[in-house]
Formats: C-alpha cells, sequence, structure tokens
C-alpha cells in the first residue's frame, strides 16, 4: 500500500484513504475548541518563512505576563473552550539579553521555568488543559512541563537534513536539526507525554522526503504510542520572509500529502489539516482523509498565521456535515489518551481530564450533570440522514431479534441525525407497547440506616464514624419509626413502601425479617418493596441459610418484590474499580433467579456516567436480557446516572461528572430498542433526571415516572438539587404537558385502586422525620 502511493492517481488514493479514515473513526471529525496563548514572540532560530518570531522592542513586554495569561484563559473558558495552547519562541533567552532581563523580572532563569507557572496557573485557576509548543525541550524540562500540562507538541516539519544546509529554509535554526527533533518526540514517547507533531509541506522537500517524514513519526509512534496526531500544514508565503515569493503548494499537492499521511500512519494516530489555512476546500479536505480540524479558538487569532481567520465553529460543523460527518469536540488529549489518563497525565492533570469528558472520551457537550436543574439548549441536527448501520441496528432491535455487543454500542455512539434516529425509534416502539399512557406509583422511600460496612466509591450516602463531620450523622431507624412512616405513607394513598440501606455491621438476616413482619403487621395491604441483593446476599450469609431459603422466608415475612438496585454496571472489570468488595454479577444475577423462581418479582437498574464505557452498558442490557428470556420475571428497567457532587470516587478525581444529556437521554432510547420485546418498561428516575430531563426521557421510550418517594436520601446526599417528593398532581400535571395520558398504578404495573388514587391527592404535608440515633457506638472504621 505504501510502495505505490507515489504513482497511484490522486482520486483513487485519495479514495483509499477515506476509507482507511472511516474504518477507523466513523462518522466523526474532531476539533478542539482552544484559546491560543503566545507566551513570548521571541525566539532563538530564524526560520526564512515565519512571520511569529519577532526581536525585542522597546516598549513591548518580551512576555505575557500573569494577568494577561489568565485574562486570555479566561476569556476562552468564558466560550466554551477546553484547551490553552501555549505556543512561543524557542528559549530565547540564549540569543536576547531582554529577555534574560524580563525572566529574571519574573523570577525566572528560563522560558520553560516560566511557562510551567503559567500552565500551573491557567489550570487551577481556569480548568483548561494546557498544550504547549515551547519548542526543543530536554528530558528533565519535559518532565517538569507534563506535571501541568495535558499535552505537548512540535512540528517535525521535515526530516530532511538538506532543508538545514545553505539556502535551505532551516539553514540558521539549530532547533529545526531532524535529529535533535526526533531525539525530543522519542523523550516525549519514553515519558509517555500525548504529543502532536506534523509535517509542514511546499518548504523544498521532495514527495519522497515527505514519506520519509511519516515514516519516521510512524516508528517513533509505535515504539512509543504517543503521537496522538500529525498537522499536514501547507506553506503560506508572508510578507517581508525570505520566502515572501515562493510558490505555495496547490491544492493537489496537500491533498496527496493529507491521503499519503493516512495510508501510512496507524490508525490510532489521527490526521490533521488547519481549517484556515484551506479555506473553501474543507470537503476536499475530509475526502483525503482528514479525522481532525485541529485547534479552532472563538476569541483568539492564529498568531502563527494572523493572516487566516479560523473558521466560525458552527460553520466548520455545518460544512464538515455536507460531507455526512459529525462535527465533535475534543480535549487536547484524544480519547484513547483520556482513557488512560493516569498513564498518559499527571495526577491533577488526569482529574481535569476525567471531569471534562463523555463516555467516548470526546469533551462533554455543555455543563449539565444529573441533579442539576436547568437543561442544556437541544443541538439542531445538520446531517440529512442517519448512518443505514444505525439504521438497521435499529430495525433489527425493533424486530425483536437480539442485539450484540458491537451493535449496542453503535447506538450509545448516535449523534446529530443518528441521534434523532435512535430515540425517534424507541419513541415509536414505546407507543406501540404500552401506548400514550406512563404510569408512576405512589411510594415512600425508606432508607432505614446510613450505616455501611461496604465502600462503594461512588456513594455519597452510606455514614460511618469518620463520615459524621462530612456528611451528616449516621442514623438507624427504630422499627416503629419504620411502621409509622409506612402508616403515614399509608394514610396519604400509597401502595408501596421501598427500603433498602446501607449493610450495617450489627445487622442479620432477622433484621431484614423483622422489617417486614412489623410493616406487615400494621398495614397487611401495603406492598413492601425491599433489599436489594446485596442486602439479600448478606441476610443469607447472616443465618446460615441458601438464597432460596432466605428468600423463602423474607416471602413468607411479606416481602412482596424486591428492588434491582445495586446492580451498577454488571461488567466485573468495572465493580472492580467502583465497587470491588459488593456482590459480583453472577451472585447479583443469583439473587435475582432466585427470587423470580419464587414467585418474586424484581426491578433492573444500571447507574452509568462514571468510570465505565458504553461497551460496560452493552453487557450490562444484554445481561438484563438474558436473565429476562430466562425467568421473564423483571417489571421494569431503571436507568440511574450518576449523580456526582458528593460522591468519593468524583471527589478523589477517579470519575466522570456523570453522562452527558445526550447520553442520558440515550440510556433509556437503548434500553426500549435493546430490552424488546422482553423488558416492557422503562422508567425514568426524575430525582436524577429533573422533571425537565424526565419529559425528554418519556419522549425517548420511555413509559413509566417511578414512584413519589416522599423521602428521598440516597440522591439527596450525593448532591441532587431535585426534591424529595414528586406528588401525583405534579407528576399527571408533567405527564399531560408533554401529551400523555397519566395512570397511577401499584408495584407490579396494575391500575391503583380507585380509593388509594383519591387519598393520594392534596395528601397532607410529612411528619418530621426522626432519625433514631445508632443503637451502640460505631467501631472504627
Amino acid at each position: 500500500m505504501i510502495s505505490d502511493i507515489e504513482t497511484v492517481p490522486l482520486e483513487a488514493l485519495m479514495a483509499r484513504a477515506a476509507a482507511k479514515r472511516d474504518a477507523a473513526h466513523g462518522r466523526l471529525v474532531s476539533y478542539s475548541r482552544k484559546v491560543f496563548i503566545p507566551l513570548t514572540k521571541l525566539c532563538r532560530d530564524v526560520c526564512h518563512y515565519c512571520t511569529f518570531a519577532e526581536r525585542p522592542r522597546t516598549g513591548r513586554p518580551a512576555y505575557l505576563s500573569p494577568e494577561a495569561v489568565l485574562t486570555i484563559a479566561r476569556a476562552g473558558a468564558a466560550a466554551g473552550c477546553t484547551e490553552a495552547l501555549f505556543t512561543l519562541g524557542d528559549k530565547p533567552e540564549l540569543r536576547y539579553r531582554a529577555a534574560r532581563e524580563a525572566l529574571a523580572t519574573l523570577g525566572h532563569e528560563t522560558t520553560i521555568s516560566y511557562l510551567r507557572e503559567m500552565c500551573a496557573l491557567v489550570l487551577k485557576e481556569t480548568g483548561l488543559l494546557p498544550h504547549v509548543n515551547p519548542g526543543i525541550m530536554a528530558r528533565d524540562e519535559i518532565a517538569s512541563l507534563r506535571t501541568v500540562s495535558a499535552s505537548m507538541g512540535i512540528m517535525l516539519e521535515s526530516s530532511s537534513d538538506r532543508l538545514c544546509e545553505p539556502g535551505g529554509v532551516h539553514y540558521g535554526s539549530p532547533d529545526k536539526a531532524p535529529s535533535v527533533r526526533l531525539d525530543m518526540m522519542r523523550i516525549a514517547g519514553e515519558l509517555a507525554v500525548p504529543f502532536t507533531t506534523g509535517i509542514l509541506i511546499g518548504i523544498g522537500e521532495t514527495r519522497a522526503e515527505r514519506l520519509e517524514s511519516l515514516l519516521a513519526i510512524r516508528d517513533l509512534h509505535v515504539r512509543h504510542g504517543h503521537i496522538q496526531e500529525v498537522i499536514v500544514q501547507n506553506f503560506r508565503a508572508k510578507p517581508n520572509t525570505k520566502r515572501a515569493t515562493a510558490p505555495e503548494p496547490d491544492l493537489d499537492d496537500l491533498l496527496w500529502s493529507i491521503a499519503a499521511a493516512r495510508l501510512i500512519l496507524p490508525d490510532d494516530v489521527h490526521v490533521q489539516a488547519p481549517p484556515n489555512l484551506s479555506p473553501g476546500v474543507y470537503e476536499k479536505l475530509v475526502e483525503a482523509g482528514i479525522d481532525d480540524w485541529g485547534g479552532v479558538s472563538p476569541v483568539t487569532p492564529d498568531h502563527v498565521n494572523p493572516e487566516a481567520p479560523w473558521p466560525q465553529i458552527d460553520m466548520l460543523a455545518q460544512r464538515t456535515a455536507t460531507m455526512g460527518k459529525v462535527l465533535v469536540q475534543r480535549l487536547p488529549v484524544y480519547p484513547a489518551y483520556a482513557f488512560a489518563a493516569d498513564r498518559w497525565c499527571a495526577a491533577g492533570v488526569a482529574t481535569r481530564v476525567r471531569r471534562t469528558i463523555d463516555a467516548e472520551g470526546w469533551a462533554r457537550e455543555d455543563d449539565w450533570a444529573p441533579g442539576l436543574t436547568v437543561l442544556p439548549k437541544q443541538r439542531a441536527v445538520l446531517l440529512d440522514r442517519a448512518d443505514p448501520a444505525v439504521a438497521d441496528t435499529v430495525t433489527k432491535a425493533v424486530s425483536g431479534a437480539r442485539l450484540d455487543e458491537a451493535e449496542i454500542v453503535r447506538l450509545f455512539a448516535a449523534r446529530d441525525a443518528d441521534y434523532e434516529h435512535v430515540i425517534t425509534a424507541a419513541d415509536a416502539l414505546r407507543q406501540l407497547v404500552s401506548g400514550d399512557v406512563v404510569r408512576y406509583v405512589v411510594n415512600r422511600n425508606i432508607n432505614y440506616t446510613n450505616i455501611c460496612y461496604y465502600r462503594c466509591r461512588f456513594c455519597a450516602f452510606s455514614k460511618g464514624k469518620t463520615h459524621e463531620e462530612l456528611r451528616g450523622a449516621p442514623y438507624d431507624l427504630a422499627l416503629d419509626e419504620v411502621v409509622r412512616r409506612s402508616r403515614e405513607a399509608w394514610d396519604r394513598g400509597a401502595t408501596e413502601v421501598c427500603l433498602q440501606g446501607g449493610i450495617h455491621p450489627d445487622y442479620t438476616g432477622a433484621t431484614y425479617l423483622g422489617i417486614c413482619r412489623a410493616i406487615k403487621a400494621a398495614l397487611p395491604d401495603m406492598h413492601v418493596h425491599a433489599f436489594s441483593p446485596l442486602e439479600v446476599t448478606q441476610g443469607a450469609a447472616t443465618l446460615g441459610l441458601s438464597l432460596h431459603e432466605f428468600l423463602s422466608e423474607l416471602k413468607e415475612a411479606g416481602l412482596g418484590t424486591l428492588p434491582g438496585t445495586a446492580a451498577e454496571i454488571l461488567d466485573d472489570d468495572v465493580r472492580a474499580i467502583i465497587c470491588p468488595d459488593k456482590v459480583n454479577t453472577s451472585q447479583w444475577l443469583e439473587v435475582l433467579r432466585t427470587a423470580h423462581q419464587l414467585g418474586l418479582r424484581t426491578t433492573s437498574t444500571i447507574m452509568y456516567g462514571h468510570v465505565e464505557r458504553p461497551v460496560s452498558w452493552a453487557r450490562h442490557l444484554l445481561v438484563l436480557r438474558d436473565l429476562q428470556a430466562e425467568t421473564g420475571g423483571i417489571t421494569e428497567f431503571v436507568p440511574l446516572p450518576f449523580v456526582h457532587m458528593e460522591a468519593p470516587m468524583y471527589l478523589r478525581g477517579q470519575a466522570r461528572k456523570g453522562p452527558t444529556l445526550r447520553e442520558a437521554v440515550l440510556m433509556h432510547a437503548v434500553a426500549r430498542l435493546a430490552l424488546h420485546p422482553l423488558i416492557t418498561n422503562i422508567q425514568t428516575s426524575w430525582v436524577k433526571m429533573g422533571p425537565d430531563g424526565a419529559a425528554l426521557c418519556l419522549n425517548a421510550g420511555a413509559n413509566d415516572l417511578g414512584g413519589t418517594l416522599m423521602n428521598e436520601s440516597i440522591s439527596r446526599a450525593a448532591g441532587t438539587q431535585h426534591g424529595q417528593e414528586f406528588p401525583p398532581e405534579a407528576m399527571e400535571d408533567l405527564i399531560r404537558t408533554i401529551g400523555r395520558v397519566p395512570l397511577q398504578r401499584d408495584t407490579l404495573y396494575r391500575p391503583a385502586p380507585e380509593e388509594r388514587h383519591a387519598l393520594s391527592f392534596n395528601a397532607p404535608e410529612l411528619a418530621p422525620v426522626v432519625q433514631t440515633p445508632p443503637h451502640k457506638a460505631l467501631a472504627a472504621e
């Protein structure tokens, strides 16, 4: 394939490159929304085509001040940027006294030292991720900057030594020597720095030399895996330079170079062409094989090419769409590096990366997170049709066939027209399966203790001795308080009490049996929906009973159904990270399977948006589908988006900030499709999504609004801003506003008795709850 690059006709070469790109990257073309911070324009080199470098001038600061740097960075943050691009001249202090004096005034001996301080300042004050292009650096300088930057770069430009000889464009520029640049790129690979490089075409090199440059870059990446992207940049002649009258490469030459890069480089190296240097031919660049537009700034000019303004990002998205591609924003680190941030980034930078990405590793589309009250504006659809592969997958799902893992992942990746196709199909399927009725249940949540000896890393609810000052006092409800809350719920029209809690070290299976018996003795007609598979497993173990024996006793004591919580993500690789001491996937399934065999039906859930990726969502859905095919005991599927605000693993920098709104809506839509026709009820959580977010989900495949709750503790502890109760009046108003028909149900999806329905409206205020203190001192943690 490489051997004939110079001889294949351009059109065929481009077609081959585009096919290789599409196989690796699909419909997506990325860009980075950035601010350009020219820390200094002084430079020790004298490149014959550069207008960025300047000589010292009286009255002009040699370096941007910290205040000036922050002003630029803050403007970028306000404009939705995620990258702070620091581009600067190469070690000007080695050439200019003015640079040395300016650095001394700033408290530094070197430009790299000052750059490090400014990267740290921008990262801390604005959250923008620095990408640095400071020229040639030694190993210790790269290592120092790695602690405060997400990525680095240097253009190879050309591997040809000939260009450094007298008459060549790099003559007199010691930092342009190819061996020096390649050696620095090697060191960056050894230090695990995500790296950008590229070739500059039209500066006197031959096509064969371009290919040699690309092969040198490829070889470095094969050894170290650190080359994120290769820029194919076309030379632009600039006034007042030695090459002001030099010919520029024509479009065919640029397209040939892009196609060659795509064909030579591995699939995981992205190929980029700056859009501002080729206005009017964006479509051609895409046809040649690019999958990235590079950095585009809504705030600052391209200081290296000031004559070439950045395109407007909305216009760039539209032009990209004309080629059947979707423009997606990225960080300075691409998804593969973002997901391995602990390897590729310093700790503080890795935390910021995780908090800024979505489930596919791209930049989050907005500032929304589960638990927040304001929804972002919906994005316009630019593509005129869905990807045929997405449409075919949807058709297969609607037929009732079991999708495979890759097909479900494809649906979760839907954006633009693909997203609209998926949610529209899911909503149509919902209408076919359950009509226009939206069901809800009047119930009360009773979390009987927040003391737990498990250490789930996502949980902000459980308390212990060392947590009191952080999140409030631990409690362990007395049985009479549990009964009182149940009776109060009954008097307010409830048909169900939902009971779950932490795994208290003093609890045994007898505790759970006692709770059921106490409620049923006081309220024989109240449905007891209680105990996660974790509680059931622990209860059985403490009594020395099998799951079958213990669940039989719970059923005899009055247990009606079980919540399918504690599922989190049914992928043991993920569980090992977020809840390593909890039941594993097979143990969780065994509890549900046993309950179903005993005639105890269960719900099913997923808790998503933290450390996992869409492939784990697919595995989770398939596990549930297969269980339902076996037992038929699942009443509904409930997506529970991760609420990050107070979650320990988020506060420690180990998790994302929940799903994006697009991902949350897709979870409901894809579940409707992937679980069809086996699980017919898809519920949306108003506590986590909020009423407006829940309405979006009800128009994307969901048909159930869950419970009124009366008391909600777990999501509130995690930081959600939504209330503790969503009364029937509000439930029904919301349902009617989206043109649907409300129906109050019981736990088993039967219509609620009329007497219960009537009591649930205009219910009296709840009495203050009593959080019974622990009966004995907690053991030291």
